[in-house]
């Protein structure tokens, strides 16, 4: 509802004013600002907005959407106003929850790797903090309207930016990795994000309790049907809460997992347990005699053969088969699963190998869309420039001596160079080629404010420690804030000390004892941000 809205059901309510005298415009500014009564209604709308992104997106490639990933919710509350301050919507725009930070940041045990081993509480807990900040800053900037209501003579032009404000709560896709233990954990874990906002849970074919992150190195992936059966429970944990347009990302760690826990009981040839037990490393069984004591053996067309199996007991796949399998868990995914947005995880940024598989799914399933990691894992300079060194090389427009083909590609001697400067105009142009070319309407990065907030420390911490002391602090980073018009810079603000001030005056009028006085050092950054 609007504040006009709001403010004349509230007359209607009380004809004779409100209990004890407090102020109907006073109470209908509280119930304006208070944007969404739960965080349950956030999941509800944001699931909505998501759905009708998507539909956007089948129309219009160009259409696609964005996200970062935040640690906390000052990462994603800072992250909305910039983008709304310099487009002046956020439509497009959404949070990225990643997993990989929560355990190396967020969570009781310590600094820990991608591998499900926090908490899983600490996950839930983090979307209720972002959906806090994001209400928050909705809170501040509403309540400067309302203060510029109370002084201005034209109180209509007011009241209109009031009713037409954008809420800085956006969706958010949360990873919830391999889903913290079986079925009903998945299922229970699920509610629990839903019900802390989140309109969009990703998970991953993964064993979960031999979960690797999807950079690393010893991947274990879980039969399709399992993998189908977690799906379920993500949906039917949406269905549970009323959330009818959730939206579920089913991620596929095929392409660099190597390895499975378990062979699948096949009924039939071709059947679903068929399909992904034909991609198993195997040798022939000539006699069944000369199997070992401890040893297995399965039939595989009409032949009899001996999966590879590890000391650890795990099974090997086929070397080359990453893309045929990722091809096949996404069909399965999307027709069996019910999944509405694919997320395959590569080893490097190539839109081509991206389109191949993705195109192969699309024979299948025309509309399949993909949400794709911009992964801070990938040395996106070396990758994109070497990408560009063998194009040029296949056109004849260089000889391969002509530039290295390893680390020295790095260099910053090719910076401006003819080749490095064609890297970066494909960097800047690579969202918008992979979301035409290979169906991905959803594009994110990971760990930017994990490798952002490192790297603001590092060169403060240098500069401040070091020979420029106080230099180090106001010329990158304050003076930065105000000539860019970072609200942050008016830090008492911006964690909402007008907001106690102007509750202070509603309730006590001139007895308020108020903060914002003659005196508060924010004032030396009036108009100045």
């Amino acid at each position: 509802m609007t504040y006009s809205t709001t403010l004349k059901a509230l007359e209607a309510r009380y004809p004779k004013g409100a209990p004890a005298g407090i102020n109907l415009e006073d109470l209908a500014q509280l119930k304006t600002q208070n944007t969404f009564e739960t965080h349950l209604d956030i999941a509800k709308a944001m699931a909505t907005e998501m759905r009708k992104d998507m539909a956007a997106y089948d129309k219009d490639s160009r259409q696609f959407t964005q996200s970062l990933g935040c640690w906390s919710g000052f990462h994603a509350q800072q992250m909305m106003r910039a983008i709304k301050r310099q487009k002046g919507t956020l439509d497009k725009a959404y949070v990225y929850l990643s997993g990989w930070m929560v355990a190396g940041l967020r969570n009781r045990f310590g600094h820990l790797p991608d591998q499900s081993m926090h908490e899983k509480t600490s996950v839930v807990d983090l979307i209720q903090e972002i959906y806090t900040s994001l209400r928050q800053a909705d809170e501040v900037d509403l309540n400067d309207m309302f203060a510029e209501l109370k002084t201005t003579d034209d109180r209509d032009a007011v009241i209109a930016k009031i009713d037409g404000f954008e809420s800085y709560v956006r969706p958010i896709i949360a990873d919830i990795d391999a889903g913290f233990g079986n079925v009903h954990a998945t299922y229970l874990l699920a509610k629990e994000m839903i019900k802390a906002g989140a309109c969009c849970i990703q998970i991953e074919n993964q064993v979960s309790d031999a979960k690797q992150c999807g950079h690393q190195d010893g991947k274990v992936t879980v039969p399709r049907e399992d993998f189908i059966e977690k799906l379920r429970a993500v949906r039917m944990a949406f269905e549970e809460l009323g959330v009818d347009d959730g939206v579920i990302v089913a991620r596929t760690d095929s392409l660099g997992a190597g390895l499975t826990q378990k062979i699948p009981v096949s009924r039939e040839k071709g059947d679903m347990a068929y399909e992904y037990t034909k991609w198993l490393e195997t040798e022939a069984v000539s006699d069944i005699n000369t199997l070992k004591d401890g040893e297995i053996a399965i039939q595989l067309n009409g032949e009899l053969r001996k999966p590879v199996r590890l000391p650890n007991g795990l099974y090997k796949f086929q070397e080359n088969t990453g893309i045929d399998r990722v091809v096949e868990d996404c069909i399965s995914s999307l027709r069996e699963g019910g999944a509405d947005l694919l997320w395959i995880e590569t080893a490097t940024p190539n839109v081509g190998q991206i389109a191949e598989m993705v195109n192969r799914v699309k024979t299948v399933i025309p509309n399949a869309k993909l949400t794709y990691n911009n992964s801070p894992s990938f040395n996106w300079t070396l990758n994109l420039r070497k990408q560009v060194r063998e194009d040029w090389i296949k056109a004849g427009q260089i000889k391969a001596e002509d530039y290295p083909d390893d680390i020295q590609l790095m260099s910053a001697l090719f910076d401006e160079d003819a080749l490095g400067l064609e890297a970066d105009r494909r960097l800047q142009n690579f969202q918008t080629d992979i979301s035409r070319e290979a169906g991905v309407f959803h594009n994110l990065i990971t760990l930017p404010t994990f490798h952002g907030t490192a790297k603001v420390m590092n060169d403060l911490s240098l500069g401040y420690f070091g020979e420029q002391k106080m230099l180090a602090y106001v010329k990158n980073i304050q003076r930065e804030e105000i000539r860019t018009h970072v609200s942050a810079v008016k830090h008492q603000h911006e964690v909402g000390s007008n907001l106690g001030d102007d509750f202070k005056e509603m309730t006590g009028g001139d007895r308020a004892l108020k903060a914002g006085g003659a005196h508060n050092t924010m004032n030396q950054f009036e108009n100045a941000a």
